[in-house]
């Protein structure tokens, strides 16, 4: 299996080196040259256990690691740092099947995906014969940092540079980054929002004078955004996970067709819900769910990509995002891999703000849904699920049964249906309590942690107990042009020379 870049360098190359690079030298993203199948009945998969799917999954992409290599990542990734068996457990709750993504040790779905890819990482470099030292460098609406920094730790050889928005991620999730430790982690925050952050590290990855200065210092730079294919593919797994649990537990038959419900701001998420399609997964429709900041909703009506529009802070923050880096990979697929028409349309995105892709392409994503909740519309969500299900829900669970709702009404379609259930509800305990009873508006986010345990009765993850009085280690703000010269500070770039 190889990987070429979205924005068309003709190169192919390994998945080891698709992982190390995070994103190709063009600033476009990798993608598989071809899209493997399964080629095992899924009555049969449903047996399997779920780091036993990571491995058939897994190694139908990444081939130049052996079966023995990946199986070891698997089972250092999948273990007891998961505080459930199942590591992404399916609850059925009112008429649909919740797909809980938040058992790992940051509580939310990056875990998944983080906990494999540093191990890949550490095998991929030593394949490659790299004698340098990996800078993990990564924008973060909220959830993707922390579990990166959870994720790369002390992890020999290499350091990891979090950027998050000031202002612009929870209160609980400011100071889950924050009071990191670690001898190779670094958190800065920005002053703009995620869409600021995120083009300041896109700008550096792509910036070769500078990565030129980082070589000749010893350093290489990677990303743990999910453009990072290595972060990308793990997350395949649980869609197909879940759809084998469902037919290991009776609820549907084998290549029964499912419904897929995902909350989503950068499309990762969803984008591999689709490649879990195009592999063969029985899936009807993809459902896209947005907040407020409803750019992907307005693109899969009209066609039309527009971000000239202002970000909106919402009560799901990790969705507060107007350019959603994984609909590259999209639009690449749905161009029938025309690179240059992809260069077109990023220049378009980048120089007007907007750009519009073609009817053929329009026709091809027939597989999408789209629609968007606001946030009073999320917190009447959040209290009606509880209310009528007694299940706790997060803010941005609460979009995707919102839009599903949405849906059933306009479609009348009872296909079965997996909504991504993204983060734990004690990550936005503000929020989520609020929603449940307005006397808890303006209260202390780590007060309500309490509050939210003795209504639902369940138990604050073990992880959120002790965080208010964690001490805040990072304190660094920079403003989005200062980003590059932190770096530099950070890794010492105006010092001596490092040796290969």
């Amino acid at each position: 299996m190889y990987y070429r870049s979205t924005r068309g360098a003709d190169e192919k190359i390994k998945s080891s080196t698709a992982i190390i690079r995070g994103i190709a030298p063009d600033g476009g993203l990798y993608v598989p040259e071809k899209m493997p199948q399964v080629d095992r009945d899924f009555k049969k998969l449903s047996n399997l256990d779920y780091r036993d799917i990571a491995l058939y999954i897994t190694g139908k992409f990444f081939t130049d690691f052996t079966g023995d290599e990946l199986k070891n990542c698997i089972r250092n990734a999948y273990d007891k740092k998961f505080d459930d068996p199942a590591i992404t457990p399916l609850v059925e709750k009112g008429g649909v099947f919740f797909l809980e993504l938040f058992h790992g040790p940051t509580l939310a779905f990056k875990d998944i995906a983080l906990s494999l890819l540093p191990h890949l990482l550490k095998i991929a470099v030593a394949r490659n014969g790299i004698n340098k030292e990996i800078v993990i460098l990564t924008a973060t609406s909220g959830d993707t940092g922390k579990a990166a920094l959870e994720g790369f730790k002390n992890v020999e050889g290499t350091r990891i540079i979090v950027f998050f928005p000031k202002g612009g991620v929870s209160k609980v999730q400011e100071m889950d980054m924050t009071t990191q430790e670690g001898n190779n982690t670094y958190v800065i925050a920005v002053k703009g929002n995620f869409d600021d952050t995120q083009r300041g590290v896109k700008e550096i990855f792509s910036d070769r004078d500078f990565n030129d200065v980082l070589s000749k210092k010893g350093f290489l730079f990677s990303s743990a955004n999910s453009i990072n294919i290595g972060r990308l593919i793990p997350q395949i797994v649980y869609y197909f996970y879940s759809y084998l649990t469902l037919i290991r537990t009776g609820k549907i038959k084998s290549d029964e067709a499912i419904n897929i419900v995902v909350p989503t701001g950068n499309f990762g998420n969803i984008l591999a819900a689709y490649y879990s399609k195009r592999m063969g997964l029985p899936v009807r429709t993809l459902i896209c769910a947005s907040n407020e900041n409803n750019v992907l909703y307005d693109f899969i009506r009209t066609g039309i990509y527009d971000r000239r529009r202002k970000l909106i802070l919402t009560s799901s923050p990790a969705m507060d995002i107007l350019v959603s880096s994984n609909l590259e990979r999209l639009l690449y697929e749905i161009s029938g891999g025309n690179a240059g028409l992809i260069n077109e349309l990023m220049n378009d995105l980048n120089k007007k703000g907007l750009f519009k892709i073609t009817d053929r392409m329009k026709s091809r994503m027939e597989d999408f849904y789209g629609e968007f909740a606001t946030d009073t519309e999320t917190a009447e969500t959040i209290k009606y699920v509880f209310s009528n299900f007694n299940y706790l829900i997060d803010t941005h669970t609460a979009v995707g049964y919102n839009v599903y709702q949405k849906y059933l009404k306009e479609t009348g379609d009872t296909t079965k249906t997996v909504i991504a259930s993204t983060a734990s509800p004690f990550k936005f305990p503000g929020s989520v309590a609020s929603a449940l009873d307005k006397k808890y508006a303006g209260m202390d986010e780590f007060e309500l942690m309490e509050v939210l345990s003795e209504i639902s009765g369940l138990k604050i993850p073990e992880p959120m107990k002790n965080l208010a009085k964690k001490e805040v280690i990072h304190t660094t703000v920079c403003e989005p042009g200062q980003m590059k010269s932190i770096i530099s500070d950070i890794l010492n770039l105006q010092g001596k020379e490092k040796k290969d």
